[in-house]
């Protein structure tokens, strides 16, 4: 077989180029590497469109993480997102539902429109416990959980200045005293709330301001030196419970009933037991950095192994304790609903906590947590339907 020399040679090739003329040939040569470099600059802006997406979603997630005020925050120089992220709107949840809880079970909250009672559709009245409700837990939440959290951030300025550095306080981006006026405004403000609540109850003793004094008291020493109570396992991860449980119940019940009966204050202790428990949940990961701050915590004081069981056993025996009392005193339905709800959550310690609670911390409240509250609002129930004149 001859051997192509030249280019003309190439070309002329039509095993290699089956092109009628060298200009043809040309022009498609000239045509694929515009083909080329328009795949190259498509591919190129495709993964800058991708980047800036990713971009996008980074920052759209880091400013609800601010305005939530949980890990991963994107820096805010706003004044106001600021003063929201150190109240840590995320921490409201539970207290809202806890003052939802203390309505049920005093048995006295007033529908708009009740579709399955007839005798409840005074929407007047329901309007106005609408309006009650939603004080409260503007009460409970914004206010006095706002002046946890924001007192707390106060108090850890020091240690998130070394593992959380771009925090509010620790950054810079809030100075002293705009922290301080925020923690006696929210102070002062909850407790003229509270009172301006038990003056719209008709309450002889005020109830409601008396509770948050209290809770605000638990809140201060939670964080503050020289107690500190966070710096002791049993005591911080029970003013925790407490604080998110007991606490909004009763502010919740004293809104729209009493608690004139010692009911009323065991089972939300019961669950705050039981709080206690899934607080500890908190402090696994945490181990070795709460072990060189000295802080007690049961994973550290205990270990692993027995803290785990610990948080096991509280959650799972105060349950079965409120499940006890409800089917004694005739709640026979309520009793079983809330066994219902225990059974799955004892299915995730057996399959998440207890095998490895380091690893499956989060994952174990996700999927055992929303269990256990509606687990507290059927308890409520339970208690606002149930006749105690009997």
């Amino acid at each position: 077989m001859r051997r192509l020399e030249n280019a003309s040679d190439l070309t002329r090739s039509s095993s290699f180029f089956p092109f009628s003329s060298s200009g043809e040939l040309n022009n498609n040569i000239a045509g694929g590497q515009r083909d080329l470099v328009s795949l190259s600059m498509a591919s190129s802006s495709s993964g800058d469109d991708e980047k800036k997406k990713k971009a996008a979603a980074d920052k759209s997630s880091g400013s609800l993480r601010q305005l939530l005020g949980v890990k991963g925050a994107s820096q805010e120089s706003n004044i106001w997102k600021i003063r929201l992220q150190l109240t840590k709107p995320v921490t409201w949840i539970p207290l809202v539902w806890g003052v939802m809880c203390g309505a049920a079970a005093s048995g006295n909250y007033h529908w708009i429109w009740n579709p399955l009672d007839p005798n409840d559709r005074d929407v007047g009245l329901g309007l106005e416990d609408a309006a009650k409700g939603f004080v409260a837990m503007i009460l409970a939440g914004p206010f006095l959980t706002g002046y946890t959290q924001t007192i707390n951030d106060w108090y850890d300025r020091e240690i998130d200045a070394i593992n959380e550095p771009y925090r509010p306080i620790p950054s810079g981006a809030i100075s002293e005293g705009e922290v301080i006026f925020q923690i006696w405004f929210l102070l002062l403000g909850g407790l003229a709330l509270a009172y301006g609540m038990d003056v719209w109850a008709g309450h002889e003793t005020p109830v409601v301001l008396l509770l948050s004094i209290f809770g605000s008291f638990i809140s201060y020493i939670y964080s503050a030196p020289p107690l500190k109570l966070k710096q002791n396992g049993w005591a911080g991860n029970y003013a925790l419970g407490a604080s998110y449980i007991s606490l909004p119940w009763w502010c919740g019940q004293a809104v729209f009933g009493s608690l004139d009966r010692p009911v009323y204050f065991i089972l939300p202790v019961l669950y705050s037991i039981a709080g206690l428990g899934i607080a500890i949940v908190n402090d696994f990961k945490s181990i070795e950095g709460d072990r060189a701050l000295g802080l007690q915590s049961l994973p550290v004081a205990f270990g692993v192994d027995t803290a785990k069981w610990i948080c096991a056993g509280t959650v799972t025996l105060t349950q079965l304790g409120v499940a006890s009392y409800l089917y004694s005193v005739g709640e026979t339905t309520y009793a079983l609903i809330l066994l219902a709800l225990l059974l799955p959550q004892v299915y995730f310690q057996a399959t998440l906590l207890l095998p490895d609670p380091i690893e499956n911390d989060v994952k174990y409240q996700a999927s055992s947590q929303p269990f256990f509250v509606f687990g507290i609002l059927t308890t409520a129930l339970a208690i606002g339907h149930h006749d105690f004149s009997v």
